[in-house]
């Protein structure tokens, strides 16, 4: 996002916030920003009125405020008031921004429950059985495909396995991709979470599971090097051999031998 739009961000976190601190339902106000969402994404007319840095703010709350009083909750049309409010750079922050914030409304309300990073990691796997899977992967990301069919296997892989901010962001994330591919979609999502929870994440590819001490010992030198606690997000693949592979954002330590066989090969080919 440019400047403006990043100050407008700002400002709708600021009013999420006071939303959540007032006891709202927060897995509630989640759905309702999503159905927002999904209102602006799907009304260009709309979107380019709520979007439009030229027109005055009051009249763009007001127009949000015709068409969500009596719909969803007073919380959600303050908190949607508040952002079309806000000077945008491009119409797509403004509704990649409810987005955001309708997402951080449902990790909010796991995290009420104490069970943030259980959802953190039940995504992530979900995201990994769907990679690891190609004709599953192809029938969740079809855009032609129907999408009760999707919903049905979302709900199949997690009702009763995962929790229920977990099966609503995975819902969200196959039915309403906005353009995005399903991978990026959680990433988005659980970069979230990590915000949320004001810790990294580092996906350690590994040839056999690491157990809890090397787990910690781990998660304990990340945190020396970046500061702030670390969460590790462990997936084994045999064929990596052996050491392990550390990504942390954009940054990638890869320590596998397989990394190191491909490099002798490199090597002894030139």
């Amino acid at each position: 996002m440019r400047g403006s739009s990043r100050a407008a961000a700002l400002a709708g976190s600021k009013a999420l916030d006071a939303a959540l601190s007032g006891g709202v339902d927060r897995a509630a106000l989640g759905d309702e920003l999503l159905a927002v969402t999904g209102l602006v994404d799907g009304n260009a007319t709309l979107r380019r009125a709520l979007g439009d840095p030229s027109r005055e703010a009051t009249e763009k709350q007001a127009l949000a405020e015709r068409l969500l009083a009596g719909k969803v909750s007073p919380e959600a049309v303050a908190v949607v008031r508040d952002l079309v409010g806000q000077r945008w750079s491009t119409e797509r922050d403004l509704s990649d921004t409810i987005e955001n914030l309708a997402v951080e409304s449902i990790l909010a309300a796991a995290e009420q429950q104490g069970r943030l990073d259980s959802v953190e990691d039940e995504l992530f796997r979900f995201e990994r059985v769907v990679a690891g899977n190609p004709e599953l992967r192809d029938a969740l990301t079809n855009r032609q495909g129907d999408a009760g069919r999707k919903a049905q296997l979302v709900s199949q892989l997690l009702e009763g396995k995962a929790s229920a901010e977990t099966v609503r962001l995975a819902r969200q994330s196959v039915l309403a991709p906005r353009g995005r591919r399903l991978d990026r979609t959680l990433e988005q999502y659980l970069g979230l979470a990590a915000k949320r929870r004001e810790q990294l994440t580092a996906v350690v590819t590994a040839a056999t599971e690491l157990d809890q001490s090397q787990r910690d010992r781990l998660a304990a030198a990340l945190q020396r090097i970046y500061g702030k606690a670390v969460l590790l997000q462990v997936v084994v693949e045999p064929e990596v051999l052996g050491g392990i592979r550390v990504q942390v954002g954009d940054e990638v330590v890869d320590g596998t031998v397989l990394r190191r066989l491909d490099e002798a090969r490199r090597h002894l080919a030139g």
